[in-house]
């Protein structure tokens, strides 16, 4: 598949038919290979104004991960923003969980285009419906002050820290967790993309989004009266992520090593608070994310 940017274009409305695997000459899930590198995974194929196809791996728990929606969906809206456009914020609800083996349809509305911000939102479809609703907002680079008040927190190095066994992530994201124990509150861990990436700034940019949704759990599930072991973990309870926020804060490279370090501010009505900050290896705040994690005990 291929991807191209869109022309810049005046804002505009459209109404999109239901989407159908194989309608319009979108792929279905016997017409392609799954992606098997975040290269591949970026490669949305163009379906008509503002609207892209994405791919899914097969992912072992049955479902799409959350992080690639946005990343995905993210890089759709990349092709309707002029280059000198970054985004600075995204905020996104997941609305029901992604079928493997179908495509998504990514539909991207030009919500406004201004000189230093322009605002997108964007709508992930399968054929049972919507599966993600994200908005983000863009900003052209000003050079003002820029001051770090978080501080990264003292970690062993990533080649110190072991990797998950059998982690059905690993040919994509890798991912070096440290233990939360009960009553914690916290999760840290190094995560990076796998594979060398091109130099491109937006692409990076989907990448942290991709990186994003792989540590936070542990914060929440390490305050549960319930400690279940890992193993037992989906048996005992349902969990997905509800929502998500990103904010950018600086430059980085998304196959190079960084740092998530997550709190959790309570559980409450089957429901985790987190909130984290992203540090590159050089102590640099890259971002700060806030999510809304389902821990449901299965009755």
């Amino acid at each position: 598949m291929s991807w191209e940017p869109a022309p810049f274009l005046e804002s505009r409305t459209k109404v999109s038919p239901p989407f159908e695997p194989g309608r319009r000459g979108l792929p279905s899930c016997d017409m392609a290979s799954p992606p098997a590198t975040f290269n591949e995974l970026m490669q949305l194929e163009g379906h008509g104004p503002d609207t892209w196809v994405g791919l899914s791996p097969d992912y072992a728990w049955g479902r799409i991960y959350g992080g690639q929606v946005i990343a995905q969906g993210l890089k759709a809206a990349f092709a309707t923003v002029d280059e000198q456009f970054l985004p600075h914020s995204v905020h996104a609800y997941f609305i029901r969980g992604g079928t493997l083996g179908e495509p998504v349809r990514y539909e991207v509305d030009r919500l406004r285009n201004g000189r230093s911000f322009c605002t997108r939102s964007v709508v992930a479809r399968q054929s049972g419906g919507a599966i993600l609703n994200l908005s983000c907002s863009f900003h052209v680079a000003e050079n003002d002050a820029e001051i770090q008040t978080a501080r990264m927190p003292l970690a062993p190095e990533p080649d110190d820290c072991k990797g998950r066994e059998g982690d059905h992530m690993n040919t994509i994201l890798d991912r070096r967790t440290l233990s939360s124990p009960p009553g914690a509150g916290r999760s840290m861990g190094w995560v990076r993309v796998r594979g060398e990436l091109p130099e491109d700034q937006r692409l990076h940019v989907c990448g942290l989004a991709f990186t994003s949704d792989a540590v936070q759990f542990d914060a929440a599930r390490s305050l549960h009266p319930i400690q279940a072991p890992r193993e037992e973990y989906q048996e005992r309870f349902m969990g997905a992520s509800l929502d998500h926020a990103m904010w950018f804060h600086r430059p980085m490279r998304a196959d190079e090593w960084h740092l998530y370090d997550w709190d959790c501010h309570g559980l409450n009505g089957s429901r985790g608070m987190t909130v984290g900050n992203l540090f590159a290896s050089d102590g640099s705040h890259v971002a700060t994310i806030a999510q809304e994690v389902l821990l449901r005990e299965r009755r």
